[in-house]
């Protein structure tokens, strides 16, 4: 039998070839996948934190404690303190004190383990309100990391352009 050692050279590079775009299309796969199941989760949150004021403020904070934030949980927001405490102590005082407040999400993105939220959120119904971009990272379906901005919607712009 006579194969060529081009003949066999290609072939191996043409299998290995099938083989890595395998790996790497299911490795994308599995990416997406906890992308999405990421992106569902801190949705899921996002809604308990900023809009079920049908619920018990105890109920709301308990229920985001064992679902939602990680006991390590990191913030690198400047006027809240570090921990999974910390945040939920100060939304237990907004839900108390402003229980009007609403929050509009008006996109999505999710990288790996990393979420970004754009909303809307308004302390009254007559309220201009905040652009504010949350950034998630997240482990095993709890929030563990968070950076976010946010910035004042004006009564004027310079552009014909909305901020959201």
């Amino acid at each position: 039998m006579n194969i060529s050692y081009k003949t066999v050279k290609y072939g191996l590079a043409g299998l290995l070839t099938t083989l890595i775009i395998g790996v790497c299309q299911a490795s994308d796969e599995q990416h997406n996948a906890l992308e999405q199941s990421n992106l569902k989760k801190a949705l899921y949150c996002m809604d308990l934190l900023e809009n079920r004021a049908d619920l018990e403020p105890l109920v709301r904070i308990n229920t985001l404690r064992k679902e939602c934030f990680a006991e390590n949980y990191i913030q690198h927001s400047p006027h809240v303190a570090d921990g999974r405490d910390a945040v939920l102590s100060l939304f237990a005082k907004r839900f108390k004190n402003r229980p009007e407040i609403t929050t509009s999400i008006k996109r999505t993105a999710s990288e790996g383990d990393l979420v970004w939220i754009h909303q809307h959120v308004k302390r009254t119904p007559e309220d201009l309100g905040r652009a504010v971009i949350n950034i998630f990272r997240m482990k095993d379906g709890k929030f563990v990391e968070h950076w976010n901005l946010g910035q004042a919607v004006p009564e004027k712009s310079k552009n014909n352009n909305t901020m959201f």
